[in-house]
This record gives C-alpha cells, sequence and structure tokens, in this order.
C-alpha cells in the first residue's frame, strides 16, 4: 500500500472514519496506520540504498512519521475526542522537539513529542494524549513524550537545559498552529535575552559525561555512531549552540556561518551527511536503534556504502579509516567553534577550560602567549613568518604543560598548506618535532593533539598514510595512530616510573638504554608499514628508513632504528610461541638480536606495544614469559655458562608428586606459587607422570567443563614428570571459578583423575560461533618445523578462535602417535596461534613425509571447524598466513 500525502485528507478520512468506528477503534487504528507509516518507510530506505545523501534520508524517514502524527492527531482530535466549538482552555496542539523537530529521523529514532494546552490541564486534552501514546506504544515506537502549557515550557526551559535543547527545535506538527506559535515565539524571545553561557557550558558538560560513558578515546574500533566521540551529538551540540546563540535562524545557520570558514561549513555538513547515513544503515542491519559499529557491521557497512577494497587494504579497513578521519574533523570543528565562541566573548565566564580567569603571558617564543591558561598565537601571520613555529608551537605547550587553547587549534588547521616538503626537510622543524616525541614531559597528550589538528599526518606523510587505519580483527582495539601514540604514552609513563608496580624490569631496564631517541622513534613509526604490499615488517623498515633520512637522523640512529622496526614482533613471538626453556631457543633469538641494547630496546618497545593493544590485553601471563626469554638472553651474552632453569623448578612440590606416581593439580597466582583467583583468569597446574595422550585428555576435560584456555604452557623433564599450566576463564570473559568458586574445584578433581588416566572425556561438539567472531573468516594454516626444535618439530597451528580448539588439536596430535614435548598457546582476537615440540613415540624428531602430509590435512580440518558462513550475506575479510606474524600478541578463547 502506497502512504497518502501527508495533507490530503479526502484521501484518508473515510478508512480513517471506519477504523475509529470499530469495536476496538485503538486497534482498528493501529492496524490501518501501522500498515500506512510501513509504506511510507520504504521510499527512504530504497533511497539510502540507492546512494541518497544521509541528510537527505533521515528527513524522508521525518517525513513518514509526520504523516503517521497528522493521522493519529485527526483520529484523536477530530473522530474520537472532537471539540466542535473548543474554548481557549481547550485549544491543543501536537509540536515535534528534539532531534524530531529538527526534521532529521534514523529508523528507528525516538519520537520526541509535545502536547501543548494554554493553561491546565482538560479531560478531552487527556483522552486524546492518551489514545495517541497507546496507539504509538502499540506500533512498537519509542516515544518521549510530554504534556505542558506555554508557561510550563517557558519555565522549565529558564533553568533545565535538557528541556530548552529540546524547544530550540521545536517544529509544528498539528492542532492549534496559533497556540504554537505562540509557545514558540515566547520561548525565542526568552533565549534571545538570556545569558547563553550557562546554556553553552551544560551543552560541554553533557558532551563530556557522554564520552566518558561512550568512551574517551576518538579512535576505538568499534565506534558509537550517535554518541562516541566525533558522533553526531558533537555536532549536533553545534546546532544547540547555534541555535541558543540566535534561535530565530532556522538551524542557526547565522551563528554557524560566523563561526566556521566556508571550508569548515563544507567539511561541517559532509561528516554530518556521512554520520546520518552510516546511521540509518546502521539501523536497519540492526533491525533496532543500534548505534555502535561493532564488527559484525562493518564489513557489510562497507558494501552498503559502495567501498571497494584496494591492494591489501579490504574495503572494510578502508571504510572505517573514512570514518575515523570524519571523527578527527568533527573534533577539529569542535574546537574552531569553541575558537570562535571565547573570541565573540560569547563564554567569558563558562570557558572550555572551565573556569580559568582570562588573561593572557606572553611567552619566549614571539607570537605564542597563555590565554586563559592555554596556549594560544598572535595570529596567522606567525606561521605565515615562520613555519617552523608550527612545530614548536608544541614544544611550547609541552615545555610549559599547557593544553592548546582553540584558537590556536583552528590556526593550525588553517595554516596546514605551509607544510611543504621544504619544510618537511628543516632541521628546526625536525628538531621540534623529535623534542616533543623523545624529550617530551607529557608526549601522548601533545602528540595526539598533533594529530588532531592534521599536523602530524602532514608533515610526516608515513604517519599521515596510518591516520585513521584500522586492522579488521578482534584484537586491536584501537585505530593504528591512536595505538602507537598510546604506546608513546606507556613508554613514557614507564620512564617516568609510573608503571613500576606492573612493569619493574622494564622500568629498571629503560634507563639503562643508551639512545633514548631511537627507542621512541621506533615506536612511533613501528607501524608504518601496516597494510603494505611487501608485508607490515618489511614496509615498515623501508618507510622509517625513508622517515628518518628525511628528519635528517644519524646514519646510525637510522640503522638501529630500522632494524626495531622489522624486528618489533621478534621477543613476543620467540616468548609466546617458543620453548625459551630450552637453549636452542636462546641462542637463536641472541643471534637475531646480536647485542644487549637491542635487547634492553625490544623488551620496552614490546611491553609498551602490548599494553597498548587494549584494555586487558597485557597481563602478567604475558610478562613473565617476556621477562623468562629477556633474563636468558641477557645471561648468555654475559657468556654465563648457567642451566636453563626448567619450569618445573617453579612448582617442587607439585613436581615431588608426580615423581612419586601420583598426578597433582593447584590454583596458582601468576606468578605461579600457590594462590588465588587473579588477573582475569585462573591459573591451574597439573603435574603427573608422562604418558599417551595426556595433554590432549587435559585439554578435552577443560573443554567439557567450559574452560576457555587463553594461555598455556607445558613441559615434560626427561625423567618423564609432565607439568602443564593452564591460563583459564568462563564464557563471559572472567577468571573460570570466580563466580562460582565449586566450579573450578570440580573442574580440579577432574583433571586430576584425566591426568590419572581414570576418565576419558568424549571430544566436546563443535559450538556455535560467537556473534562476535562470526564477522571474521580466519584462514587456517599449519606450520611444521624442523629446524628450531632441537631434538624435536614444531607444529604450529592457527586458524579461528573457539572453545574446543585446543582439544580437538591435541586430540589430532595424539591419534598420530605424536608426544607433545612443550606446548605454547596464545590468541590474537578472533584468531589462535598454538606451537607444539612434538616427537614420535620413540622420542625421536618426526620426519617429513605422507603421515605428517595426512596430519597437516587433518589438522587444517579440525581449523576450518566452526568457522561461520560469510555473515549477513557478505564475504568477510579472511585473514593470510602472513598476518599471523604480524597481529601482536595474545588473548583468545578456547580449550
Amino acid at each position: 500500500m502506497t502512504a497518502p500525502p501527508i495533507h490530503d485528507p479526502d484521501a484518508i478520512d473515510a478508512e480513517l472514519v471506519e477504523a475509529a468506528a470499530a469495536k476496538n477503534p485503538r486497534a482498528a487504528v493501529a492496524a490501518l496506520l501501522g500498515q500506512r507509516y510501513a509504506a511510507a518507510r520504504e521510499r527512504p530506505e530504497r533511497k539510502l540504498n540507492g546512494g541518497m545523501d544521509g541528510v537527505e534520508v533521515a528527513r524522508l524517514y521525518s517525513g513518514a512519521a509526520d504523516g503517521l502524527m497528522n493521522d493519529l492527531w485527526r483520529v484523536a482530535t477530530e473522530i474520537l475526542y472532537p471539540a466542535h466549538n473548543p474554548t481557549k482552555a481547550e485549544r491543543l496542539s501536537l509540536v515535534a522537539v528534539g532531534g524530531y523537530g529538527r526534521g532529521v529521523l534514523a529508523p528507528f529514532s525516538d519520537l520526541d513529542l509535545l502536547v501543548l494546552r494554554p493553561w491546565k490541564p482538560t479531560p478531552r486534552g487527556e483522552q486524546v494524549t492518551e489514545f495517541i501514546l497507546y496507539v504509538l506504544w502499540d506500533l512498537g515506537l519509542k516515544v518521549g513524550a510530554a504534556t505542558r502549557s506555554v508557561e510550563e515550557c517557558l519555565s522549565l526551559s529558564r533553568t533545565d537545559m535538557t528541556v530548552r535543547t529540546a524547544l530550540l527545535e521545536a517544529r509544528p506538527l498539528a492542532g492549534d498552529a496559533a497556540l504554537t506559535e505562540e509557545m514558540i515565539q515566547a520561548f525565542r524571545q526568552m533565549v534571545a535575552k538570556a545569558d547563553p553561557r550557562p546554556f553553552i557550558a551544560a551543552k560541554l558538560e553533557e558532551r563530556d559525561t557522554r564520552h566518558a560513558k561512550a568512551g574517551v578515546v576518538r579512535y576505538r574500533v568499534e565506534p558509537n555512531v550517535k554518541d562516541g566521540k566525533g558522533g553526531l551529538r558533537d555536532l549536533n551540540a553545534l546546532f544547540w549552540i547555534a541555535r541558543s546563540l540566535a534561535p530565530d535562524s532556522p538551524l542557526g545557520a547565522r551563528v554557524l556561518e560566523e563561526l566556521l570558514t566556508p571550508k569548515e561549513r563544507r567539511t561541517f555538513e559532509e561528516a554530518f551527511d556521512f554520520l546520518w547515513k552510516v546511521r540509518a544503515h546502521l539501523h536497519l542491519m540492526a533491525g533496532r536503534a543500534e548505534e555502535k559499529l561493532t564488527f559484525d557491521f562493518q564489513a557489510e557497512m562497507a558494501r552498503r556504502m559502495g567501498w571497494r577494497g584496494r591492494g591489501d587494504e579490504p574495503a572494510v579497513e578502508r571504510f572505517m579509516r573514512r570514518y575515523f578521519i570524519v571523527a578527527r574533523d568533527v573534533g577539529a570543528l569542535t574546537r574552531s567553534a569553541s575558537a570562535q565562541l571565547e573570541a565573540r566573548q560569547q563564554k567569558r565566564a563558562m570557558s572550555l577550560s572551565r573556569l580559568i580567569p582570562n588573561r593572557r603571558k606572553a611567552l619566549e617564543v614571539e607570537g605564542f602567549y597563555v590565554d586563559a591558561g592555554r596556549l594560544s598565537v598572535a595570529g596567522l601571520g606567525v606561521f605565515d613568518a615562520d613555519p617552523v613555529k608550527l612545530l614548536s608551537l608544541f614544544v611550547c605547550a609541552d615545555r610549559h604543560d599547557l593544553d592548546l587553547h582553540p584558537d590556536a587549534f583552528s590556526m593550525v588547521t588553517r595554516s596546514l598548506a605551509l607544510v611543504t616538503p621544504k619544510l618537511r626537510r628543516d632541521r628546526a622543524a625536525a628538531q621540534a618535532f623529535l623534542d616533543v616525541l623523545a624529550r617530551g614531559q607529557r608526549p601522548y597528550r601533545v602528540l595526539t593533539i598533533m594529530n588532531e589538528t592534521g599536523l602530524l599526518g602532514r608533515f610526516l606523510p608515513e604517519w599521515g598514510r596510518i591516520v585513521g587505519q584500522t586492522q579488521f580483527n578482534m584484537y586491536h582495539a584501537y585505530t593504528v595512530d591512536e595505538h602507537t601514540l598510546q604506546a608513546i604514552g606507556v613508554i613514557n609513563d614507564i620512564a617516568r616510573g609510573k608503571l613500576k608496580g606492573e612493569h619493574p624490569l622494564s622500568t629498571d631496564i629503560v634507563h639503562r638504554i643508551v639512545d633514548f631517541e631511537a627507542l621512541m622513534l621506533a615506536m612511533f613509526l613501528h607501524d608504518v608499514g601496516k597494510g603494505g604490499e611487501r608485508g607490515q615488517l618489511e614496509d615498515g623498515a623501508i618507510a622509517a628508513r625513508r622517515a628518518c633520512d628525511r628528519l635528517g637522523v644519524d646514519p646510525r640512529r637510522t640503522e638501529l632504528v630500522v632494524w626495531l622496526v622489522r624486528n618489533h614482533l621478534a621477543l613476543s613471538d620467540y616468548a609466546q610461541k617458543r620453548d625459551v626453556s630450552d637453549p636452542t631457543t636462546v641462542r637463536a633469538f641472541a643471534e637475531l638480536v646480536g647485542d644487549p641494547e637491542r635487547l634492553r630496546l625490544l623488551l620496552v618497545l614490546t611491553v609498551a606495544d602490548i599494553r597498548a593493544v587494549g584494555p586487558g590485553v597485557w597481563n602478567s601471563w604475558k610478562g613473565q614469559l617476556i621477562r623468562n626469554l629477556y633474563e636468558r638472553v641477557e645471561a648468555h651474552f654475559r657468556g654465563e655458562d648457567v642451566a636453563i632453569a626448567d619450569p618445573l623448578a617453579d612448582h617442587p612440590d607439585l613436581v615431588a608428586r608426580a615423581r612419586a606416581g601420583a598426578a597433582a593439580v593447584e590454583v596458582l597466582n601468576p606468578q605461579g606459587s600457590g594462590g588465588d583467583i587473579t588477573s582475569g583468569a585462573a591459573h591451574i597446574a597439573v603435574a603427573a607422570p608422562d604418558r599417551p595422550r595426556l595433554f590432549a585428555d587435559l585439554a578435552a576435560t577443560l573443554a567439557e567443563a567450559g574452560a576457555d584456555v587463553v594461555g598455556a604452557r607445558a613441559v615434560t623433564a626427561a625423567e618423564g614428570v609432565a607439568l602443564d599450566i593452564f591460563e583459564v576463564q568462563d564464557g563471559a570473559g572472567a577468571a573460570y571459578g570466580e563466580a562460582e568458586p565449586r566450579r573450578l574445584w570440580t573442574l580440579m578433581e577432574r583433571l586430576e583423575q584425566a591426568a590419572r588416566g581414570e576418565r576419558l572425556p568424549p571430544p566436546p561438539a563443535v559450538p556455535k560461533a560467537n556473534s562476535r567472531r562470526a564477522a571474521f573468516e580466519v584462514a587456517p594454516a599449519v606450520m611444521i618445523d624442523f629446524e628450531t626444535g632441537g631434538e624435536a618439530a614444531v607444529i604450529e597451528v592457527s586458524g579461528g578462535d573457539r572453545p574446543g580448539l585446543l582439544a580437538d588439536v591435541a586430540r589430532v596430535l595424539a591419534d598420530h602417535g605424536l608426544s607433545i614435548r612443550s606446548a605454547h598457546v596464545a590468541g590474537f582476537g578472533e584468531r589462535a596461534v598454538d606451537s607444539f615440540y612434538v616427537t614420535d613415540s620413540r622420542g625421536r624428531k618426526p620426519k617429513p613425509g605422507p603421515r605428517l602430509d595426512r596430519l597437516r590435512h587433518q589438522l587444517e580440518t579440525v581449523l576450518d571447524q566452526g568457522q561461520p558462513p560469510s555473515p549477513r550475506g557478505f564475504k568477510a575479510v579472511r585473514a593470510s598466513l602472513r598476518d599471523v606474524s604480524e597481529l601482536g600478541r595474545t588473548k583468545g578463547g578456547r580449550s
């Protein structure tokens, strides 16, 4: 059924009258209007899929809602509860407020309504309001409704900034037009006379609260399109502020023209349109008012928005890069508008600096001064006369521990054309950048501001190519540039002793590093090769050399930076994927590193890199693995012929019981001694006499109990004692047994029984894929290495992470008669990467041949089980084997 024109009464009267005369008028009216509303909403959906601008689509959805509300109002006021000769007190009108009042709606947005009356409530008014709301609720719509008099609207909006915000966008829908106009005009006159500063301050405070709730970091890889930093609400806040300064100007256009340059206004309009389009698609994909652009929507969103892959960069990553560049632009617009507001003295007492007194103080650099506690610039001419001051501005901000004034921020963004190839090679400019990076007090904060102005990417093109870049996986929580800046901040915190309790080794070693500038340059450049055709490491090394040469870095330092970028994953890979108790592993890594200084640099870089991946990724388990490798390689460099301490020595009581022929199970703290559950996972150690299938039986027992293994180590001593340590969580990602301690003790009993060979749990059924992991199709890969494992072969398997995977892999290895001498379990978001040192039934290294070819095939089959079909009808990103070595370090769930 095609929806009739909104204001064509002849086309709808008959059907409405018939529905209102039904035995159950509410149900009949809801059914009729539901059909009309659904038909009216088909048009904007078609237009959206056809590529129409996002704002225009939002207006069409608002128009469909207008038709619904007009029809519903007529049924209530003209048919069911008519007033043929209403008195002045019985006048009623329906007003759209909030976002609906602005005339834009997403497919499942709330309808913000105001039923307006002149004075006190009347019985008829209550009947009309009740009927309208009940029908809307019957239709499944979310409604924000209020019934007020004109005076109540004015009185509330004087003190309640939320009410004032809603009424700033009031728009007549139906009913007594004169009554609505009376309220709107009185409201606008009141706002025009009021001091705008309390309202502006309230909107800024509301923004800060919203950001804190949705995530204060602009570059989280699953952003909130509506409420997140750089989202639609930030643009709406500018609308509201503009309307409060010029309430009679449509959408505050007059004020926005004064606050923003023509280029900034174009950016504003493009960002508004882009975000509305994303939001509309997101609602339709979810079938509800979903505002968070999670992984399971991103690839389909990219397809709907018309993005295509290019080279090694898939469409989803190109689209998300565009999203984050828009988010950055929104932040720059907010700062620019704030600068202009302060210049107009609209916020003298209630500024962004939270009531800092307005005073100016000149600084040592000509043209720079402190304004209300923030660093500002005398004018654009300062940069025109000396473009190097674009960089030295940030040195000054760091030296004096000052935030950048919005006016200065705006002047930097408007001066980016001054960043020419000549400036990029200017030694003074390079020195200013290196001063902030390597010698700054707060490099994370200052470099972040440089990044948001666009200066950092303009000055260093290698950096510019990773601004807003995402990696479509569950491991990395931030865009590449934000991750890198956070890693730089971590190193600074380590150097200043702020993380001594969490990283005691790094805190000691960072002060023994001879070339701190090389460390910071390597950290800054370590990911600039992501997405490159040669792979992250090689392309990163090439880009790092190019950047260092342009900055005029000493050739020896350049070589060190390039080596660190090319090998920045090595320490983590060796620590988590190889047996560091094996002297062969220690010697191989020492040969790769070459000298103690590089070892120290790699340690600090690795710790910062892992910690900056995302919340909860770093833990003491990873710390212990990295510390063990570092200490053993450091001893090797000292020439100490020390015996490699077997992990069994850390658990003498357990090992003693195993040597006596018994099996023993114990819950450990992350350091390995007896203790309680800590660090987000339960650490369970199992010691027992070694036997065939031991590891497979333990893994199957964990899977049967629903324990997700997020880390594991297994070692076997020459005397036939096996020690397996598992780091396990429950299905909710908490330490196993934390919520229900009895489950943990039951699991320990079953593990002890399995270690003795008394119970053999059946292989677990392949579970359904996790909804978040369903967005990713991970290619299975099996590598068999005969060179690095000494007397054993190393089998490394990689595939989509899922519960039961470790048990399935261990079962296949056992079925082929292979004995696991050492196991190293890790995960990278949706991908599992597990390494096994194996021997045959006679304790010898397996040889290449048909048997291992069959093993490889069976392992690939197991890895592919439970992989989701391409979700939501689109082809998901398929990770390659090369990605395995470049993803970074752990967190996965499987057993």
